[in-house]
């Protein structure tokens, strides 16, 4: 806006409910007025608050302001230099380096199990804030981990999956045999495995030391088991880990198969909680939140393959708040469609968890992110990429969804695809973050799409 000398004129643009369209946005510098829709966990995937460009957000609950919130014009980090295929220039992460330079990754190959534990990632730094970015050699010593109370950093490895016929491998205690499913999985005890996959990998830093130790951690859980997928044994442990207030780590991870009570492998995965108390060379069973949706919601329940992808966090009350994706098939072309997003909660350190309830019709990969200020980033994707805000933790308390890309259809099929959905979330501030995602839409000269990397830096506050 111009003053000219007479009047400073403010725009307001209100948005109903009825008359949102994906693609529509908010010129810059204007205010976009948002008031809460009513009903937001029917199942149905609906286009939430537009944000793709810079946007400013006057958020509203039951007409008065919640949140306002401020969306920069996205940042280019990288672009295809040629149209690629599924894995590429997806799944970024972004990080902080011990010199204070941020660090973007991205994968740069094939999404399947033979590319566990390969190196090859597309990676820029920027010394400016995420303002510029480089492509410069990454130096080991200046990469962090999760920093442990007496100073040590460790951070969670993949290794290269090892063939079957290259190990000892025990009897089987059952299969997979979903339809839709490209490979099924073949399940053993954890405890009946070989050495070199019955642990999981980290790699730690002492304080003042420069290079990390590659080590084997030992899982101590009866019930674990493990699978074998296209004649390789992965070794694998995604998740999120936190300092409780004992002083223990604590994992919220997956795969998370186990054996249940009357002896058969749960084939649907749930969300599994271990526990260290001495930094990490052990972890112990602490809890599991079992695959257990809801019927009502969502119909194609019993051909998930269960949940994955939790992301959990501890708020200010010391309670555990753990957000998880309802996993479809064995892609996005070849499953049986959006699963919704759960959220669960513990308050006993992760032992026990509250019955999942769903939050929003679908979500791959949630990550949260807890400011300063009190309020829990939620970030997801697929279809589109979402960001939502909560300043109570209760399930009642998530915003509507802010859409960083536009898309067209409610379907699965990867022509529909406007992203991997996959994000990362760095906090920059009490009240101030970086959101980094997949555009697979980018448009560069001549009109032509390409997949691009990209950022933006957003501000929230509650009112």
């Amino acid at each position: 806006m111009r003053k000219n000398g007479l009047l400073l004129l403010l725009f307001y643009i209100v948005v109903g409910c009825s008359t949102t369209r994906p693609g529509n946005s908010v010129l810059k510098n204007q205010t976009l007025v948002w008031n809460e829709k009513p009903v937001r966990s029917s199942g149905v995937i609906s286009f939430g608050i537009p944000a793709m460009q810079q946007t400013v957000i006057d958020y509203r609950r039951n007409d008065k302001t919640a949140f306002k919130i401020s969306l920069a014009e996205p940042q280019i980090i990288v672009t295809a230099d040629k149209p690629v295929g599924w894995g590429y220039y997806q799944f970024p992460t972004i990080n902080r380096l011990a010199n204070g330079n941020l660090l973007a990754e991205w994968s740069m190959h094939a999404d399947d199990i033979r590319s566990y534990g390969l190196p090859a990632v597309g990676a820029k730094i920027s010394q400016d804030g995420g303002k510029t970015w480089q492509i410069t050699k990454v130096d080991s010593a200046q990469l962090l981990g999760y920093k442990l109370a007496n100073g040590e950093m460790i951070s969670v490895v993949d290794p290269k999956p090892v063939a079957v016929n290259a190990l000892k491998m025990p009897t089987p205690i059952g299969k997979t045999n979903f339809k839709y499913r490209k490979t099924n999985f073949t399940f053993y005890r954890l405890t009946d495995m070989p050495d070199g996959v019955n642990g999981i990998f980290i790699n730690r830093l002492a304080p003042g030391k420069t290079e990390w130790k590659l080590e084997q951690a030992r899982l101590d859980d009866p019930k674990a088991v493990r699978y074998s997928s296209k004649d390789l044994v992965p070794v694998v442990w995604w998740g999120d880990i936190h300092t409780m207030k004992d002083g223990s780590l604590l994992a919220g991870v997956y795969p998370g198969y186990y054996i249940k009570d009357n002896g058969e492998v749960d084939k649907q995965m749930g969300v599994v909680f271990h526990r260290s108390t001495d930094n990490g060379h052990t972890w112990k069973i602490q809890g599991r939140i079992p695959f257990t949706p809801d019927m009502k919601i969502d119909s194609m329940a019993a051909d998930r393959i269960g949940f994955s992808e939790p992301a959990y966090e501890v708020l200010a009350d010391g309670s555990l708040l753990c957000v998880i994706r309802s996993a479809d098939g064995d892609g996005v072309t070849n499953g049986v469609g959006n699963g919704p997003m759960y959220t669960s909660r513990s308050t006993d350190m992760g032992k026990t968890w509250t019955r999942p309830e769903v939050i929003a019709a679908a979500g791959a990969l949630p990550r949260l992110l807890q400011l300063k200020n009190g309020i829990t980033v939620l970030s997801s994707g697929r279809p589109g990429v979402q960001l939502r805000f909560n300043k109570t933790g209760s399930n009642d308390g998530w915003t509507d969804a802010c859409e960083m890309l536009p898309y067209e259809s409610k379907s699965m099929e990867l022509q529909y695809l406007v992203s991997c959905g996959y994000t990362g979330l760095l906090a920059t501030g009490p009240n101030r973050f970086l959101m980094i995602y997949s555009d697979f839409k980018h448009k560069i000269a001549g009109g032509e799409e390409r997949k691009a990397i990209k950022l933006r830096e957003v501000t929230v506050n509650a009112q």
